[in-house]
């Protein structure tokens, strides 16, 4: 036994690998990150005039109009001296820029509720199979939407008109001046109803985009479960519509802060109803071209442009709790 161990050949220690200098190992290193940035530079390649577009028409605009909200210009010293923050302080106390804001706060919690409601009834009513020629009804809801804003203001502005127009022509026909749209009562509902028909259309689109996606197999679930009508929307396509809803109420909120083609358009025809602030966007236009006040018309804008950041975000991140 002893003799049968002792034949047989000992061993050899496992051959351990070479090691490398620490000089190779570094240079090996760091050709390994150079491989990895230029296989992400082709990335870069893609994204960058995105990036440069990006940051010419929309961080430089917006880093200028901070730069010009700290600075003053002073007419009787002469010249343009740093304020810091005074400029954000007048706004804050200025009552035009805070009546202006109320009327477009007034203006976003009736008139955005009303309009998606519309557009979520034409969007359910064309996803149903019960209506007949559902192309036809999606293009002519759509189709005001393709109108340019200025034509769409314009045409209405005609039909509002006192002294000609369909206005008109119903006083005249009913013997009355009861019928007045753009009096200073009924200006900002009448702006209102020239919004909701031109977006009526742009937000069916969305709501009927997402509602195409709901696949077939939930209706079919609904249906075996005896779901009728009314349930199956309340069960299935309202919580499939959440998602296109809060990014429709964000695009709304937006579009109701930045409200000025209609009320500047409509000025011509009511100058004494709307003002020159009679929207945040209509009072920072006419500080800077009418009054000359560029430092203060980019405060009234850093301000709204804030102010529609956050409330967006908080709708958006209310939304998205509530579809967890």
């Amino acid at each position: 036994m002893a003799e049968s161990v002792a034949q047989q050949p000992a061993q050899k220690p496992a051959r351990q690998p070479a090691r490398q200098p620490a000089g190779q190992q570094v240079r090996a290193g760091v050709a390994g990150r150079r491989r990895r940035v230029f296989k992400d530079g082709k990335g870069w390649l893609f994204v960058g005039p995105f990036l440069a577009v990006f940051a010419l028409t929309f961080l430089a605009p917006i880093g200028y109009a901070i730069y010009l909200s700290l600075y003053r210009n002073q007419a009787f010293f002469g010249g343009t001296v740093f304020v810091g923050l005074d400029n954000y302080a007048q706004a804050l106390q200025d009552p035009k820029f805070w009546e202006a804001f109320a009327r477009v706060a007034v203006f976003l919690v009736v008139q955005v509720p009303v309009m998606l409601v519309l557009a979520l009834l034409a969007a359910l009513a064309i996803d149903s199979a019960r209506l007949h020629a559902a192309g036809f009804f999606r293009i002519v809801i759509f189709l005001p939407y393709a109108v340019p804003g200025v034509v769409a203001v314009l045409m209405w502005g005609y039909i509002y008109g006192d002294n000609f127009g369909l206005a008109s022509n119903l006083n005249d026909l009913l013997g009355t001046t009861a019928i007045q749209p753009l009096s200073s009562s009924w200006m900002l509902p009448s702006i209102a109803n020239i919004v909701t028909w031109e977006f009526v259309g742009y937000n069916m689109l969305i709501f009927y985009s997402a509602l195409r996606t709901v696949p077939g197999e939930l209706y079919e679930a609904a249906a075996i479960d005896g779901a009728g009508t009314f349930r199956t929307i309340r069960a299935v396509k309202l919580p499939a519509l959440r998602g296109a809803i809060v990014i429709a109420t964000i695009f709304s909120i937006i579009g109701s802060f930045q409200l000025f083609n209609e009320p500047n358009i409509l000025r011509t025809l009511a100058p004494n109803v709307i003002t020159t602030y009679y929207t945040p966007n209509m009072y920072a236009y006419n500080l800077s071209f009418a009054g000359q006040q560029f430092n203060y018309s980019a405060t009234i804008a850093i301000v709204m442009g804030v102010i529609t950041a956050v409330i967006a975000y908080v709708v958006q991140l209310r939304g998205s709790r509530e579809s967890l």
